[in-house]
């Protein structure tokens, strides 16, 4: 065996091996993509930098393809929300008003996820949101997110666009119809990540497939996909 080859395998064994514990952002993207948490925030508008804040946090842990548990909450921020949200969402000034405060349901949503990678659609909006509301009860987030609509761009280009509604209609994903609450929306982005994932398999013959490669394939520009699809099969190490 010769000494790259030697080495791959090492670090192959190691990665699969790695606890829970002190866990770097590293061993976190070695764990496998159908084993993670995808989350979805409904929020009072576009950027906590603003002011904004979250109203309901939606999430389903995936385990081995497929979904074992759930998390739901409508919470108070302390702010109102405004119209259009309210008409968006459904979520109104009175639910959230009967609600608990943001602070101790975000307590209780890092303890859900601890442990695991994240996947939110259009994840640097929800990114934002997380990491915010997580700054306020002096918490920090340390796995990985993803994005599974850079991935769907990636991977579902003859999609006719890629909002989430798009391709749950164009995947005949498993949907109750309705959007723009946290979880319903989770439940779908869980199915699209586990379609992705069924989809690189039936097409590019790519199985055992890392966290850390889905996060690498949003960021490949389009052209290079093939090229990242060759590494993966060269490299004969699952959850790489």
């Amino acid at each position: 065996m010769g000494a790259s080859l030697f080495l791959l395998v090492i670090l192959c064994a190691f990665s699969q091996s790695v606890s829970g514990k002190n866990m770097t952002l590293l061993d976190f993207h070695s764990r496998p993509a159908d084993s993670l948490v995808v989350f979805d925030f409904e929020t009072t508008g576009l950027s906590p930098d603003m002011g904004d804040r979250a109203i309901e946090i939606g999430a389903v842990l995936i385990e081995r393809g497929r979904i074992t548990d759930r998390f739901q909450q409508v919470m108070n921020p302390g702010i109102r929300i405004p119209l259009f949200i309210e008409n968006l969402t459904g979520i109104t000034n009175a639910m959230v008003k009967e609600a608990r405060a943001n602070n101790a349901v975000m307590t209780e949503f890092y303890d859900f996820i601890a442990g695991h990678n994240l996947v939110a659609h259009n994840a640097s909006f929800d990114e934002r949101f997380l990491r915010a509301e997580f700054k306020r009860i002096k918490k920090y987030f340390s796995a990985g997110i993803a994005c599974s609509l850079l991935a769907a761009r990636r991977i579902f280009q003859q999609a006719p666009n890629h909002q989430l509604a798009t391709l749950a209609a164009y995947k005949n994903l498993p949907s109750e119809g309705i959007y723009h609450r946290a979880l319903a929306d989770a439940e779908v982005t869980a199915h699209l990540w586990l379609s992705l994932l069924e989809e690189l398999q039936a097409q590019q013959g790519l199985q055992g497939l890392s966290f850390g490669f889905m996060h690498q394939l949003t960021k490949t520009p389009k052209h290079q996909l093939l090229a990242l699809y060759k590494k993966h099969q060269n490299s004969g190490c699952a959850y790489a």
